[in-house]
């Protein structure tokens, strides 16, 4: 299966959405801030990113643009709050492949997935 970085700066976000991902047979590799998350991509190549937006320290949009910068093949999907309409198309022009949004769905995740690793699912 799949290594798949999820960021979140809600530990229990973070562990439910690590518990389904593993569950489903993929590694998974957990970052609390949008600068952790930018170390972690470095140093486990993960083949998809699931990132919540609103973080302390450095926010998803701005990590997904670092990302992207860093690895312009970066395949990640951001998490988001009801509400966040105008920051969710500002991350998919910046190179976001989909979009969650809170509380998770588990059928919602597994799709998110399926699209940043088609070769996983």
């Amino acid at each position: 299966m799949a290594i798949i970085l999820v960021v979140d700066d809600a530990m229990f976000m973070r562990k439910k959405c690590s518990q389904l991902l593993t569950e489903q047979g993929h590694q998974v590799v957990e970052a609390a801030n949008g600068a952790e998350a930018i170390a972690r991509y470095k140093e486990a190549r993960p083949d998809g990113v699931l990132m919540d937006i609103t973080m302390p320290d450095m926010d998803g949009l701005e990590a997904l643009k670092v990302m992207k910068e860093y690895d312009p093949s970066a395949r990640i999907a951001m998490c988001t709050a009801m509400g966040q309409q105008s920051i969710v198309i500002e991350a998919l022009k910046s190179g976001a492949i989909d979009f969650v949004v809170k509380p998770f769905d588990a059928n919602r995740v597994k799709a998110a997935v399926a699209k940043l690793v088609p070769s996983a699912s």
